[in-house]
């Protein structure tokens, strides 16, 4: 029988009666560069750490049975993952993406890829036709979902039938639900995406980023790519992720709990123009969401009625955390027009949605109490500080 993902967040099941560790319950740290062998030809499974360490592969198998892949390769962040992903494409080819993206993933695409020859049409993957912007150069269609920030939701299983059809890579970024609620390779995606600094960190104190797919002939390109680029991630990184993934079913399950106590308060609030969470039964990518994933996640994005009140609740929150990022144990509210998409062009970001008025929040584990409390302390002092 399938081990639930509560026990996999914790074993790795096929080292169970082959590895000792001298009975360490914590995997060790291998904090080394390279490694001593017996004699010619008698290799001890490792050679350099750039090409694998021992606490990385340890890592890499965890991710991979999460995910429900055959491979996962641990890189030293998110963006390093992206950026060595994109060494699959060649001058001339072209990309179908998601307009709403990450604003780091539309950097390196509108500066770095269109630079070396590939080209891209980003569409909303949603809700437009994806099949009718297929060329005869099309190679991938790369998508979040839920996206950063606006939290619109595409429907993977449907995207992959169009992607196999036309032989086309699936790329599907699951940072925002993690594989606890999300498996995109079990509905026909070729490659997950994941910035481990995120969810699988969960505790804001370190930098990692994941590629895993179920194909081997990707793999083996990966495997060459990370070995040549150097780009892999070191030993205590790759142990802090181990760390934080122990804790990933019960930390996605209360900050989910936290996240839709609060997205209906924000409802309920005068100076609220529109709150966006897959979790409310309003959304309009709530019943793709109840049928792909098993559950909604714990990011929120909402409209403030001015850019003011906006400001201001940066300004005043406390426990709450005026920051960058998000996936971690503390709650932090982001200002994505200055912040996670301040690269992308303003007229890309008002055609996705946001505006000067538009916060992020990405909700932690914290008692729903103080949470609340905090928030309304907030709202009420800014409204009686604008308005009187």
């Amino acid at each position: 029988m399938a081990r639930g993902i509560e026990t996999k967040c914790l074993h790795l099941e096929e080292e169970e009666w082959g590895c000792n560790h001298y009975g360490a319950i914590s995997y060790p740290i291998y904090q080394t560069a390279t490694y001593a062998h017996l004699g010619l030809g008698k290799s001890t499974g490792y050679d350099y750490s750039r090409l694998q360490n021992p606490t990385r592969e340890h890592l890499e198998k965890i991710v991979a049975s999460l995910e429900n892949g055959i491979d996962a390769l641990a890189f030293s962040s998110g963006m390093a993952a992206i950026t060595l992903m994109m060494e699959l494409f060649h001058p001339g080819d072209h990309l179908i993406v998601d307009a709403d993206l990450y604003g780091g993933s539309i950097r390196l695409f509108n500066n770095v890829s269109q630079k070396n020859g590939i080209t891209f049409s980003s569409i909303d993957c949603h809700k437009e036709d994806v099949e009718s912007y297929i060329n005869e150069n099309t190679k991938a269609v790369y998508i979040e979902t839920p996206t950063n920030p606006m939290m619109n939701v595409t429907d993977i299983e449907a995207l992959a039938q169009i992607t196999k059809k036309h032989k086309l890579l699936l790329i599907v970024d699951n940072t925002f639900l993690s594989p606890y609620f999300q498996n995109p390779l079990d509905l026909g995606a070729d490659i997950v995406v994941h910035s481990g600094t995120k969810y699988l960190s969960g505790h804001n104190d370190t930098l990692a980023g994941f590629l895993i797919t179920k194909r081997e002939d990707i793999s083996e390109k990966f495997r060459f790519l990370i070995k040549t680029t150097g780009s892999g991630l070191a030993p205590f990184d790759s142990w802090l992720i181990l760390r934080g993934i122990k804790t990933l079913a019960i930390r996605m399950e209360k900050s989910q709990q936290n996240a839709i106590t609060i997205a209906e308060w924000l409802k309920r609030q005068k100076a609220v123009t529109k709150v966006i969470y897959p979790g409310l039964p309003e959304h309009s990518g709530y019943d793709i969401m109840k049928k792909q994933s098993r559950g909604f996640g714990a990011m929120i994005t909402f409209q403030l009625e001015s850019k003011e009140f906006a400001l201001a609740v940066l300004e005043n929150v406390r426990l709450i955390q005026f920051a960058e990022s998000l996936g971690g144990v503390e709650t932090l509210i982001t200002y994505p027009t200055t912040q996670t998409h301040a690269d992308v062009p303003k007229e890309l970001r008002e055609r996705n949605g946001i505006t000067e008025s538009t916060l992020r929040l990405s909700v932690g584990i914290e008692d729903i109490d103080d949470l609340l409390d905090e928030l309304n302390k907030v709202f009420c002092e800014i409204g009686e500080g604008l308005y009187g």
